[in-house]
């Protein structure tokens, strides 16, 4: 017996596909008959397996509980709850591996698995050998056995583990996404005041999407912080490994912004540590890390990148920005939106100011949220070679980590194919307004000579 996956499902950092069209159950089957396989051969024999709140995730897990043991792997079902609690699963149980079944911030119709091998992401080119070796149908096979475990408490204790925060006022905004109880639980124990929307989980997501990257999504959480009156609000995505937050007067903080505060803090502690941020990332936080003597390292978009850059320079922290914060000091080092609303929490009890104080303290210039060009999966790659090829021909500045980050007297613009969607992703910062235009109009005509634009932006 063999299988083949749909050619788009594995994916560089995951594996992701629409179900009922690119993605089926008997993926999910395959993906636990493979990833087994590669425990096993390694030495392994258990491996931990959750799931977030969309209305596929139970039938996926099910389909891949039946792979892992049928290939002799014995399974830990952790059930429903946030991607970071299969982490902490993975890094603290008696397991060899981890599965996370989530869609993360994508739209309700998708869905896919995170992978965890020896406390580190499972990706790139092991992603790929997985759908290899379900083509030759080379699994090895057994009987395995699955049991159960409630890790919801346990979770929550290693959130407030170490909590020293005076008590605040704050919002939350699980989005009716997986971190939902855990938020609850969490602010139970939290002192201060908290106000909680949406943390019934709903596959539906009636409210709101689950991406706090997107600034619509935070309309309910800043009506909220607004209207009450509160120190600040924080919102996650489905699967709770994203955060965004609202300060106090209702303007959201990206993710960049908000790693170039969380680095101010970890270089007080951690004097010249390296910080490791990813390619779409304001030079202004950039600039704060190397200023406060810290050592900034651009690396590639995505959770897993960043988590395996951050083990091979022994980085003290790491972020994106669209909201993943990697933290290594007191903390294992995987994306935890709930960690990192505590410890921002921790950090301004110390500091005594407001969160917009601290990102009022980085420069600003004239930047673009991140955007995204939609195109087919399959041809998003070759059209950003197409665009490379033409700077290199025209010698520009330009960094190829991921995708090119072009450099000019005005700033920076940034392209690249997304890992997560079937899209483009763009983004762009000048010294001012009028060097942003001149950026965005350059990079316009090179979307043009391969019959693209710009999204407008309006």
């Amino acid at each position: 017996m063999s299988h083949s996956f749909h050619p788009t499902l594995l994916r560089e950092y995951d594996v992701r596909g629409t179900v009922g069209k690119t993605l089926h159950e008997a993926d999910a089957w395959a993906l636990g008959r493979s990833f087994g396989t590669v425990i096993a051969r390694a030495g392994g024999r258990r491996v931990a397996v959750g799931y977030d709140g969309r209305l596929s995730s139970p039938m996926l897990e099910s389909a891949l509980v039946e792979g892992l043991t049928q290939t002799g792997i014995d399974v830990l079902r952790i059930g429903l709850g946030p991607t970071p609690m299969l982490y902490h699963a993975e890094m603290t149980g008696d397991v060899d591996g981890g599965i996370q079944i989530t869609g993360s911030h994508n739209p309700a119709d998708q869905n896919g698995f995170k992978l965890v091998h020896a406390h580190a992401p499972f990706f790139g080119a092991d992603i790929q050998r997985l759908g290899q070796m379900a083509a030759q149908g080379d699994w090895e096979s057994g009987s395995g056995r699955a049991t159960g475990v409630d890790m919801l408490e346990t979770y929550v204790d290693r959130l407030m583990q170490g909590f020293d925060g005076r008590p605040l006022r704050i919002g939350w905004d699980t989005g009716s996404g997986a971190a939902g109880p855990a938020v609850e639980q969490l602010a139970q124990r939290l002192p201060g005041e908290h106000h909680l929307l949406f943390t019934r989980v709903d596959g539906h997501f009636p409210h709101h999407h689950p991406d706090p990257a997107v600034d619509a999504n935070l309309a309910d959480l800043r009506a909220l912080v607004l209207s009450k009156r509160l120190d600040f609000g924080v919102a996650f995505d489905g699967d709770g490994d994203r955060i965004g937050v609202i300060d106090h007067q209702g303007r959201a903080i990206a993710g960049d912004r908000l790693l170039g505060i969380f680095a101010a803090d970890m270089l007080q502690k951690h004097p010249g540590a390296a910080i490791v941020a990813d390619v779409k990332t304001s030079q202004a936080v950039f600039d704060r890390i190397a200023t406060l003597g810290g050592r900034p390292d651009m690396w590639k978009a995505g959770h897993s990148h960043i988590k395996s850059r951050m083990k091979q320079i022994g980085a003290a922290l790491g972020g994106e920005t669209t909201g993943h914060l990697f933290f290594a000091d007191d903390h294992p080092g995987y994306d935890d939106a709930l960690y990192a609303a505590v410890r921002l929490i921790r950090l301004l009890s110390a500091a005594r100011c407001p969160v917009a104080a601290l990102a009022d303290a980085m420069p600003t210039g004239a930047i673009t949220p991140e955007l995204h060009i939609p195109v087919p999966d399959e041809e998003k790659f070759g059209i950003v070679e197409r665009v490379a090829s033409r700077l290199r021909s025209a010698g520009a500045d330009m960094v190829e980590l991921d995708g090119v980050r072009v450099r000019t007297a005005d700033g920076w613009w940034l392209l690249r194919a997304s890992n997560t969607q079937g899209a483009l992703v763009v983004r762009a910062e000048g010294d001012d307004t009028a060097a942003l235009i001149r950026l965005l109009a350059e990079l316009d005509s090179h979307l043009s000579a391969v019959g693209l634009s710009l999204p407008d932006r309006h």
